[in-house]
Formats: structure tokens, sequence, C-alpha cells
């Protein structure tokens, strides 16, 4: 069809969240009509990217400063730590503009399933910077699974007696959803988490 390097571009390609070998087909085919403004432009971009960016000491977020520019602006709550699950959560948060805090990456949750367990997370860094007596609340934005309940459930249990406030995002009824499609457990949540008006 297009020999072995375009087989692999596509390989390559429907490796990616959202792109099956179908998507990563007409992916490629885009990038192949249009070298000069497509193509190479992203082949300098993602090697540039692999080159400079780097996982932050501080927070596990992936920016090409260490520490990240998050963690080094200046202008940030630093009383509030957002603990998410991965590096996708972090920048759904900051793309929204609703946290204005830092920020600490778990790299997952917890799993007996999966086989994920205490020391599988970057939860000892977390701890690490709960002592500086700086941080006075952790929010704990963990999806709203098994896995994200016992999570949060475990690591409150140990940052309590560290003397932080402890809360935990709401879950429930999104905007603009109707009652009638939400499965039973949103259901749930939506209304264990109402508030009075």
């Amino acid at each position: 069809m297009g020999g072995p390097e375009v087989e692999r571009l596509i390989a390559l390609l429907s490796k990616l969240p959202g792109l099956g070998p179908r998507s990563a087909r007409r992916a490629a085919l885009r990038l192949l009509q249009h070298p000069e403004t497509k193509l190479v432009p992203l082949a300098n971009a993602m090697a540039e990217a692999a080159r400079a960016v780097r996982v932050c000491a501080v927070c596990g977020n992936l920016d090409s400063a260490d520490p990240c520019s998050i963690c080094a602006d200046r202008n940030r709550d630093r009383t509030l730590i957002c603990v998410v699950e991965g590096v996708g959560d972090l920048w759904a948060l900051e793309r929204a503009s609703v946290h204005r805090g830092l920020y600490h990456v778990l790299g997952g949750t917890l799993s007996a399933l999966a086989g994920t367990g205490p020391d599988d997370l970057n939860v000892a860094a977390l701890l690490a910077r709960l002592h500086n007596n700086e941080v006075a609340e952790v929010i704990l934005a963990l999806g709203a699974t098994v896995d994200g309940a016992t999570t949060a459930h475990w690591l409150t249990d140990r940052l309590r007696p560290l003397g932080v406030a402890v809360s935990r995002i709401g879950h429930g009824m999104p905007i603009g959803g109707a009652l009638e499609v939400l499965d039973d457990g949103t259901l749930g949540a939506a209304l264990r988490a109402r508030r009075p008006l």
C-alpha cells in the first residue's frame, strides 16, 4: 500500500489515544500528502519535546523546566495542593482555570486488580511537601471509581494526622446532564453531594 515506512507510521499513530487503525490511516495520509507543512513540523516538534520535556521533581507534572512553570509560579496559592491521578488530570484542571494552587501527580490509583500498591504511587513526595507547614489543605481530585475512592480514603488516613484539611472534589451530575441518561452510581453520588441553596 505504501511501503514499510507508511505502515510503521500508521501502526505508531494507531497506538495514540482516540486513534484506531482507520483514524490513524487517515491521519497518516494527511501528514504524507503535506510533508513540508504537516509531517516535518510535527516530527520536529516531537523530537524537540522528547529532548526537552521532563518530569517535575516537585509535583510530577511534565514541563521543559524543573521545577515546572506551575511550581515556580509565585502567584499560585501555596496553601493548597490538588492531588490528581495523572498529568492529564492536572492539564484538564489548568485548562479549565478552576484551581490556582499547586498540584501533586500520584501516577495512578491503588488497585488490587492491577497490582498497584502504595509503593507504586508518588505518595512519599506528597507527604514530604506537607512538612513545611505552608500547606493548609489538600484537595483529592481523584476519579469517581472504586480505585479512586479507595485511594482517597487511604490518603485521607495518612494526611489527617499531619494537621492539614483534606477535601475531595464533588462527583455527580454533569452540567447539562439529564437525569434519565445517568447511571445509578452517578445519580447516587449527585444526591449524596447535594448542598443547601
